[in-house]
């Protein structure tokens, strides 16, 4: 398969700090190798630094995700299926305008769905998934090329352990649909019921259990173990179309052992070899 591995080293506004130095430990980790070896032509491609000179959070978090739109389509003119490795989850918004989903997978041990009225800590990557379902942030999405904000009847969350009350509060509202990671190809189903064609699927890898595997601060207990979201994420490949990945908020000062990055390549791995034989 020809993929193109698309790099969005930005943690909060930030070039290659925190969680934005995860991607290029990803690929220094032997990413591309792993993909080349199990037969996949791959292109990397670094957005590199994007923005205004202030590095102020919202704006650079939007100018990422109008590079990473543009790089997607331009791997998808090439027939390539994109993998956005970015420190951000809002990043997601950017690839789902590239890869044209109109139905997304978000695997996160958090809801992303507060708003600039809910939040209790302005935290932006909080805001990833409501900005990604129209919720809020419209005139920053309306300048990502391609965004058309996805219905929240083809969403399902999956996870998202660690909720604030106003997420809650929100959740009650919408017609987003709810799984944990064990049964979550239980609920295809109704992702496809809703009209879902092409699926976006986000993983934030701080779903993972943090008892087993550690990939920033903001882990909390629970979650699934590295097969167990891999065999989930394999599954929903054979079960669903799905048009690109992205994956975020990877920290590597908290990976002293650098246990993620293999993990990521053997996820990864399985997940293309279970897409290509649909």
């Amino acid at each position: 398969m020809k993929l193109s591995v698309i790099l969005a080293p930005y943690d909060s506004g930030l070039y290659h700090a925190g969680c934005g130095q995860g991607p290029d430990a990803i690929i220094a980790g032997g990413l591309v190798d792993e993909l080349a070896f199990r037969g996949h032509h791959v292109v990397v491609e670094d957005i590199g630094e994007v923005g205004d000179a202030q590095k102020r959070e919202i704006a650079t978090g939007f100018a990422v995700c109008r590079a990473v739109a543009t790089k997607v389509d331009m791997g998808r003119d090439d027939e390539r299926f994109p993998i956005v490795l970015t420190g951000n989850c809002l990043t997601a918004a950017g690839a789902v305008a590239g890869d044209t989903a109109d139905s997304i997978i978000w695997i996160d041990q958090h809801g992303d769905l507060n708003t600039p009225e809910t939040s209790a800590y302005g935290f932006l990557d909080g805001m990833a998934l409501a900005t990604t379902l129209g919720l809020c942030w419209r005139p920053m999405t309306s300048a990502i090329p391609g965004f058309q904000a996805i219905d929240p009847s083809r969403c399902m969350l999956v996870d998202a352990r660690d909720l604030d009350p106003d997420e809650r509060r929100l959740l009650a509202t919408l017609p987003i649909i709810r799984a944990q990671w064990a049964d979550a190809l239980d609920n295809v189903g109704k992702l496809k019921a809703a009209g879902a064609a092409q699926v976006h699927l986000h993983l934030d890898l701080d779903v993972h259990d943090p008892d087993v595997l550690q990939v920033n601060r903001y882990a909390r207990p629970g979650g699934p173990n590295p097969e167990q979201l891999r065999q989930l994420v394999c599954g929903l490949a054979k079960s669903i179309p799905i048009v690109g990945v992205t994956l975020s908020a990877y920290d590597p000062a908290f990976d002293a052992k650098g246990e993620v990055p293999p993990v990521v390549g053997q996820l990864l791995g399985d997940f293309l070899a279970a897409l290509a034989r649909i």
